[in-house]
């Protein structure tokens, strides 16, 4: 039995590249995922919240059903919520990581395509045009030549 074409894609795709610089990714992924974290939740919904009145979205929910308490306190079955202020700061979020991966990789994309290639030189520009008494000129030489050559 013949093994699908996607496990040998897969193999070529695990084993051929480079694994450290993988891993490296991976690594600097996860400390950019923690930087784009603070950069949501303490910079920027902080300002949008103080635009709309000191609201706070992490804390924005539609409450399905009420938390049942007994009579000392104790949580017995805990709220049903839609954290829907969760979800517009995880957009916020995603809109975030996508914008700087969006610009890390025009720059270094496009940094690394100007090394490898750089650009081609300009083609040199046309001769200029020459006027057209001087062209018949030259074509009246060329004959009077080559009648010369002919007798």
């Amino acid at each position: 039995m013949k093994k699908p074409k996607i496990f040998d894609d897969f193999k070529k795709f695990a084993f051929k590249g480079n694994v450290m610089d993988m891993a490296i990714g991976i690594i600097i992924g996860s400390a950019f995922t923690s930087i784009i974290n603070s950069l949501v939740n303490d910079i920027i919904m902080p300002v949008i919240g103080k635009f709309t009145a000191g609201l706070d979205y992490s804390k924005l929910e539609l409450v399905i059903s009420e938390a049942v308490i007994d009579e000392a306190g104790n949580i017995i079955t805990p709220e049903t919520a839609i954290r829907y202020g969760m979800f517009i700061q995880n957009i916020v979020y995603f809109l975030l990581v996508a914008i700087s991966c969006f610009i890390a990789i025009k720059l270094i994309v496009g940094g690394m395509n100007k090394l490898k290639h750089p650009p081609e030189p300009a083609p040199p520009p046309p001769p200029p045009e020459i006027p057209a008494q001087e062209k018949l000129l030259t074509e009246i030489r060329d004959i009077l030549k080559n009648n010369k050559q002919n007798l």
